[in-house]
Formats: C-alpha cells, sequence, structure tokens
C-alpha cells in the first residue's frame, strides 16, 4: 500500500497517536506517496463529469491537502483556483506544487469566504468531522459560493457487507474509537459515519438543491449499480439567505 518513498511504520505510529493537524503536518512531505491521496482516476472521472457543467469563473478545494484537487479545478476555471486546509505542512506542499494557484489556511468548519466562487470542491476530508460538525462546513461552503454555485464531491457506494473491504473499514473504524476513548489529542478520521442519505440531508438543512451523478469510469458493482457518484450541491441563483 506504501511505497518505498513513504512514511515508516515509525512515522505513522506517531502519526497515528497526534491531532488531526499534526498528524498532518508530519505526513506532508509524504503524502502523496501513500494510499490516502486521492487516485488520479477518481481526480479524472470528477473532472470529466463536471465539465459539461462549466466553466466556471473561480474555484475553490475544501480541505485541499497537498493540493490535487487542482487537477480538477485548474482546467475548468477560467480565473483563479484556490485551496484552503488547516495544516500548514500540506499547505506548503501545495504551494510548492501548484503556484498558481492561492492557498489559505483556515478550518473548514469556520471557512472565511463570503461568495468568492463558483465552484467548490472537496476530496476524501468528510471522515474528518464529526457528524455534529459536518452543518457549520456546509454552511461555510454555502457563504463562499456565488448565487448559482455549485459544490461537488465524489462518494463510493458502501461496500458489500460480505466483502472485506466493509470489515476492513468497520475495523478501521472501532480501533478509532477506542483510540480516541483512551487517549489525546483525538485523531477523528473514520469512514462510516457520512452515508449518503445523511449528506444530503445536511446539505439540503444548508440550503443547497442535492443531486447526484454515478462516474462511469469507475466501474459498476455486481448488481450493476455505480461503485463511485459525484454528489451535486447547487446554490439557489438567488436566494434571500
Amino acid at each position: 500500500m506504501f511505497s518505498a518513498q513513504g512514511p515508516s511504520l515509525r512515522e505513522l505510529a506517531i502519526q497515528a497517536l497526534s491531532s488531526v493537524e499534526d498528524a498532518y503536518d508530519l505526513l506532508a512531505p509524504k503524502f502523496d506517496r501513500t494510499p490516502f491521496r486521492t487516485p488520479d482516476s477518481v481526480l479524472g472521472a470528477t473532472a470529466d463529469a463536471l465539465r459539461p457543467l462549466g466553466p466556471f469563473d473561480a474555484g475553490l478545494d475544501v480541505c485541499c491537502g497537498t493540493g490535487a484537487g487542482m487537477r480538477v479545478l485548474r482546467p475548468l476555471c477560467e480565473k483563479r483556483i484556490s485551496g484552503v486546509d488547516f495544516s500548514a505542512g500540506m499547505l506548503a506542499q501545495a504551494r510548492d506544487a501548484h503556484p498558481d494557484a492561492e492557498w489559505v489556511r483556515a478550518d473548514a468548519r469556520a471557512l472565511p469566504f463570503d461568495e468568492g466562487f463558483d465552484l467548490a470542491v472537496s476530496f476524501g476530508a468528510l471522515g474528518h468531522f464529526l457528524p455534529a460538525e459536518r452543518p457549520a462546513v456546509f454552511s461555510g461552503v454555502y457563504r463562499a459560493l456565488r448565487p448559482g454555485g455549485l459544490f461537488a464531491f465524489p462518494i463510493g457506494a458502501p461496500p458489500p457487507v460480505a466483502s472485506g473491504l466493509y470489515w476492513m473499514l468497520l475495523g478501521f473504524d472501532v480501533v478509532m474509537r477506542i483510540r480516541n476513548a483512551v487517549w489525546r489529542p483525538r485523531f477523528v478520521m473514520y469512514y462510516r459515519t457520512w452515508p449518503l442519505h445523511a449528506l444530503r440531508d445536511e446539505l439540503t438543512a444548508a440550503g443547497f438543491t442535492v443531486t447526484t451523478v454515478p462516474l462511469p469510469p469507475m466501474g459498476q458493482r455486481a448488481d450493476g449499480s455505480a461503485r463511485y457518484r459525484l454528489v451535486l450541491a447547487r446554490k439557489p441563483a438567488s436566494t434571500s439567505r
């Protein structure tokens, strides 16, 4: 799962006992050589699905990490692209990799933007927020978008109960809950706390109109349903909110 240039077992153990912010600061120089970075296949499928809905003027990657989402925003946005993250280490890597983008250090639960973007995306970050925290994230993205703006993020279909992946993700979440019960600072990262129906309800409560589209390049499950879907949350073109 990890390349020879990725983090060592000792480094991963230190990161696992750190806070989310400190862990990502430590992991940042090697993050792109871990399986935690969003695969290019997901980024490409997302860009393909968004292309007919653009072009856009300004784009924002929420919880941008080392800036992989710029591969989606750059070809779709005609004026500027920006990323926001609370890890200084991750932002430093992103700035080196994408010097043409704007980078902002901020907590996604308190985004400092007001109707500055036409498109917002996010990749692999929702597990870092407890269910009670997600409404603040979604309300912040809503404020950051101009009227008619779009918030998009890919989500994988839940694995079948009989699959090894299902039990691996369940085991990971159980271990994380035990770790957070006995160790401080907490490291919030769960894979099974953000089902699509909950996200749809929370986005709707924030003011978005929510639809989803399949991502065909990511393939299908055994029952013929999509392995990945793209959530499209649209801010109304005119709003009194």
